[in-house]
């Protein structure tokens, strides 16, 4: 039987978009155990992801699940790849109930929990997406775990 940390070095998840793409992510399961877990808890689900307005190339969602967790790997920077979500406190934060994932160059208008990234061989289907949302809007993206 597998141990924890062996659980949560093989964290990974995969997200589907309306193309039938699956776009595979690794946790950040040093630098953000608690928020991975949590994120991991809650697969499958889905939501209607946006392009960003001021925070560069992202796609975002503003109901993200609620994941009552501690600010872990908190950052208002990121790298392209890279995906964040806030936790419900504080409830000041300005991105409180959002999550977000970016294909390019982007920074945060707040602080958030950057808890993965997308697997380097996937990052062009990434990038692809993001540009899909900007050019035509709205879709509606499926996250599911990607460990059997």
């Amino acid at each position: 039987m597998a141990n924890q940390s062996d659980y949560l070095s093989n964290m990974q998840f995969i997200l589907k978009s309306t193309t039938g793409d699956n776009i595979r992510f690794n946790c950040y399961t040093e630098d953000a155990p608690v928020t991975s877990a949590a994120f991991m808890s809650i697969l499958p689900f889905a939501r209607t992801f946006f392009h960003a307005r001021i925070s560069g190339q992202e796609i975002w969602i503003d109901n993200a699940p609620e994941l009552d967790i501690i600010q872990e790997n908190a950052s208002v920077f990121t790298q392209p790849g890279e995906v964040v979500i806030s936790p419900i406190s504080p409830s000041r934060n300005k991105i409180a109930k959002c999550m977000g994932i970016f294909y390019g160059e982007g920074k945060l208008v707040d602080g958030g929990n950057i808890f993965g990234k997308v697997v380097e061989e996937d990052f062009e289907l990434l990038q692809t997406l993001g540009d899909r949302i900007w050019r035509s809007g709205a879709e509606v993206l499926t996250f599911e775990s990607g460990v059997e």
